[in-house]
């Protein structure tokens, strides 16, 4: 038996619990949750450069996880990634993933 999540919408000035595992489980709905998790702890701190930490965040566990399923497949990976073969050789140094 799968856990279904919960999340809360506004509804009328009231919060609900509304049932959707398929939004959880998106990649969408994790960035999502991640950047509300960030956010509550920066406590009113203010940040700087996000976008580009977002990206290097996300770009590492991306092209891992390519390479992975690619077998090391640098042809099959720029293609699967839409990056041209050099732009993915020097992120996959840039990352140490060489």
């Amino acid at each position: 038996m799968s856990s279904v999540h919960k999340h809360t919408v506004e509804n009328e000035d009231q919060r609900e619990p509304v049932d959707s595992p398929a939004e959880t489980r998106s990649l969408r709905g994790c960035v999502e949750r991640a950047m509300e998790d960030y956010f509550s702890h920066l406590d009113g701190q203010t940040c700087t450069d996000l976008y580009q930490l977002v990206l290097q965040e996300v770009e590492d566990p991306l092209l891992t996880a390519v390479m992975k399923y690619t077998r090391n497949n640098q042809s099959k990976a720029s293609e699967m990634l839409g990056l041209n073969r050099g732009t993915l050789r020097k992120k996959l140094k840039l990352y140490n993933l060489l």
